[in-house]
């Protein structure tokens, strides 16, 4: 194993530095987290099909395949993707630079070898005018730096959701990674079925985006950039989105409503850089989450609860 660089806890993350490795690792991970969606029940909002952070990368968690299991994970520190069946079996396979053509090959190799017969939709979802996985050789860089750094990102970034997911009673999501927007993502529920939603997201069925969105949200999550945000940023957004809500004050200053996005930004480097990265971020999701509840008048007194603390019960 390679020592990992020697970086700071919220490390420089410009995404115009990875941008050729990041959309590989994008679609990537949309192969091993169609495998996922391909051998698991589905869970409200999509659910079933998310990653989760890790302290070496990501994981499928464990997947069925019949009476046994398997799991799939990116393992950014030794930088290999890790296959492990709970009979025992093992495989691995290295990331680095190769087409995603050669790297989708490979995935169903190993699972071939484990045998795991897994059957994926091979068009990436959620991309404008994708390339077959198994035709891409367009996609095919792999920064060792940039995507150790990303997962630091993602590290700390599923620390603090998961602590601001305490504050909530009602319905939450885990904090868990999409593998079709390559985010990770915290909602909360106001407990009230929401308008249907006009679906139109690229390469995604309507009826998945409407099945998401059967409910009103409050949505908050990290995304390392692209398209209109051509920066790595955490944003807010609610759906549906009330009146009021995009005139919202919110904390801390230098976060914003993106008409282009169609919903509340906060830069990456200026959490990245203050004095108290932690609380600068908490202050955006409550802030951001305090504007949506507020304009859409959810029951807060009914859902929510102080910050949990460690081995201390909720008080009733």
């Amino acid at each position: 194993m390679e020592n990992p660089p020697d970086i700071s806890p919220w490390p420089e993350l410009p995404y115009p530095a990875w941008r050729d490795s990041c959309e590989t690792l994008h679609l990537c991970t949309q192969i091993v987290g169609k495998i996922r969606l391909a051998r698991t029940p589905w869970l409200n909002h999509s659910w079933h099909v998310a990653l989760y952070v890790t302290s070496r990368g990501l994981t499928t968690s464990p997947i069925p395949d019949a009476a046994r299991s398997f799991q799939i994970d990116f393992d950014f520190i030794d930088h290999v993707l890790r296959f492990a069946t709970s009979d025992g079996q093992e495989r691995q396979l290295a990331l680095t630079a190769r087409p995603v053509a050669a790297f989708y090959a490979a995935v169903l190799a190993a699972l071939a070898e484990l045998g795991i017969d897994v059957a994926i939709d091979d068009r990436p979802n959620e991309l404008p005018n994708p390339i077959r996985f198994g035709q891409d050789y367009t996609h095919a860089s792999y920064d060792r730096d940039a995507v150790h750094r990303f997962w630091q990102v993602l590290r700390q970034a599923d620390r603090v959701f998961a602590g601001f997911r305490t504050a909530f009673i009602g319905k939450s999501s885990p904090v868990h990674f999409f593998w079709g927007s390559f985010d990770l993502a915290v909602t909360r529920f106001s407990g009230r079925r929401a308008p249907r939603h006009r679906g139109g997201v690229p390469n995604l069925p309507d009826v998945v985006a409407q099945e998401a969105y059967s409910h009103e949200v409050s949505s908050a999550g990290f995304w390392p950039g692209g398209g209109a945000i051509d920066y790595p940023a955490f944003y807010s957004y609610c759906y549906p989105d009330p009146a009021g809500f995009r005139t919202a004050r919110v904390k801390p200053e230098a976060a914003f409503f993106s008409e282009a996005m169609g919903e509340f930004i906060l830069p990456y480097d200026a959490v990245r850089t203050a004095a108290d990265p932690d609380n600068t971020l908490l202050d955006f999701l409550q802030s951001t989450y305090e504007a949506a509840a507020d304009a859409a008048q959810w029951d807060r007194a009914a859902l929510e609860c102080a910050l949990g603390q460690p081995r201390v019960p909720r008080k009733l």
